[in-house]
């Protein structure tokens, strides 16, 4: 899940251990998962940087690159959608 969707990786603070492991392609925050869920149920989405223009009608009508790219509905259609 990216960052801006409430990932992981939204969460990691500096001097967090994280594990690449490049045969696996795998990329692993090293904290205990209480402290892992605790600090994803605090996240909260930051705002758009585009709130008109064209890069703000990109963001509303194009999924995310892990699910293709592809043109939707809006925001709504993007996160009905599950990937498996």
């Amino acid at each position: 899940m990216p960052p801006a969707a409430g990932g992981p990786i939204a969460v990691v603070r500096e001097g967090d251990p994280i594990l690449i492991d490049a045969s696996r392609q795998t990329i692993a925050v090293e904290i205990p998962q209480a402290e892992l869920q605790r600090r994803l149920a605090a996240w909260k989405p930051g705002p758009s940087r585009y709130r008109s223009g064209v890069y703000a009608k990109y963001a509303a009508a194009v999924s995310s690159a892990s699910r293709g790219a592809v043109t939707h509905a809006g925001r709504e259609a993007q996160t009905a959608f599950t990937v498996k």
